[in-house]
């Protein structure tokens, strides 16, 4: 039996993502055949569901088997390296649960974001979220080590995927710290990356991004793990950013953004409702990518928990922070909507679904997206007119799909 090879599978990943249309240029394809994955993965999880349902994760590496652990690295997966904040393959004694907080992203994605980024010969890049490493070092295969600076808030995975940057000839400049706040000391960039999903763009990444430049990352207004898309803005000469969503794509949080999972009596959180009545827009709906990023758009900040006591399932919406809800039962063809607090959850995200539905479902990509100094704006149809920092619509029937989510004021 043939035993596998590290140059021979990073040919074959080049030769998959290059027919899956994701690897389009000469330069990338390089990069997937020179930069080896091995050196930035030396052990992981490998996850599959357990006899109660939980997700068990089973540690692997390449002193438990060589082989087996070198074609899994070069499989186009994502790779979890990190549980529960602390917790790493090369310390676990066997398959365990947890909560994934860090890990290697299959490289289609790492590849079809970089290809998004549109880079040329000598251009700075800021990356925000270090992780194993892996992408950073393609970048600084592409770019050159110099030109590349990259943002981890987690000490642990920093100081591994710096070593692992080193022994593969990367001496690229690599931070610990919150990427939230970008990295002035070395801005302006020409493009700024994140391997992270956020609620909204922070605006110290347009203010270190040349005009010109663009921005990449992964928004979902809300607290959820699906129903986000991969913006890419471009940064204009009035201190705005401004584009469009141009694709499903889905990311661990950043941890400062990251939700507390609800715990506790989750009926008591619902306890005083101050409106009560029926609707058709099923809570199902939001199963799906597209009404799920428009949820979270219409009600950010929102967390969405299913709940089942007595053979009778009820759907909760919650936003904790405005100590508002709504919970939803089945109700014959209909569903029951209990809501309280200082905002209609379900009013809000019932409007926007709707208006969607009658502007023929549009995809994700007809979302637009600016951000200015004060609010981050979203809308779908229409065109947006102003100086880019006090925006107005005109759009007809579109005019309900428009949605300004102010920054939160600053505290001290």
């Amino acid at each position: 039996m043939t035993r596998p090879d590290s140059a021979d599978l990073r040919h074959g990943l080049a030769d998959l993502l290059a027919q899956r249309g994701v690897l389009k240029t000469v330069e990338w394809r390089e990069a997937i055949q020179e930069v080896p994955r091995e050196q930035f993965l030396r052990s992981f999880f490998k996850d599959a569901p357990g006899s109660d349902g939980h997700l068990r994760y089973t540690p692997v590496s390449r002193d438990t088997d060589a082989d087996e652990w070198l074609t899994l690295v070069y499989r186009n997966e994502t790779w979890v390296t990190q549980l529960d904040g602390h917790v790493t393959a090369d310390t676990a004694d066997g398959p365990l649960t947890g909560f994934p907080t860090s890990s290697s992203t299959k490289p289609s994605t790492v590849v079809g974001m970089n290809e998004a980024l549109d880079v040329e010969d000598g251009m700075t890049v800021l990356e925000i979220g270090t992780g194993t490493g892996y992408s950073t070092a393609l970048l600084c295969h592409r770019l050159g080590e110099d030109n590349v600076t990259s943002v981890e808030v987690d000490p642990a995975v920093a100081r591994r995927a710096d070593d692992a940057l080193e022994a593969t000839g990367y001496s690229t400049w690599t931070v610990t710290g919150d990427g939230l706040l970008g990295h002035p000391r070395r801005a302006p960039y020409d493009r700024t990356i994140a391997t992270c999903a956020l609620r909204r763009i922070p605006y110290a990444w347009v203010r270190q991004t040349k005009p010109g430049g663009i921005i990449l990352a992964t928004v979902g207004p809300g607290a959820w793990s699906y129903g986000t898309g991969l913006a890419k803005l471009t940064v204009q000469e009035d201190g705005t950013a401004q584009g469009r969503i141009i694709g499903r794509t889905s990311f661990m949080p950043a941890r400062a953004e990251a939700a507390v999972p609800l715990s506790g009596d989750l009926a008591a959180r619902a306890a005083y409702a101050d409106s009560e009545r029926k609707t058709s827009l099923s809570p199902d709906t939001l199963d799906d990518w597209m009404p799920a990023f428009l949820a979270q758009l219409a009600a950010p900040g929102t967390q969405l928990v299913r709940a089942t006591s007595d053979d009778r399932e009820t759907v909760y919406l919650f936003d904790t922070g405005r100590e508002a809800f709504a919970s939803l039962t089945a109700d014959g063809d209909q569903w029951n909507v209990r809501q309280g607090g200082p905002v209609a959850i379900w009013d809000a995200i019932e409007e926007a679904v709707t208006a969607w539905r009658k502007a023929g479902e549009p995809d994700m990509t007809s979302v637009r997206l600016a951000v200015t100094p004060d609010a981050h704006c979203y809308w779908i149809g229409g065109r947006q007119i102003g100086d880019g920092r006090r925006s107005y619509w005109l759009g007809g029937k579109e005019e309900a799909l428009r949605w300004r989510h102010p920054h939160p004021p600053l505290t001290t």
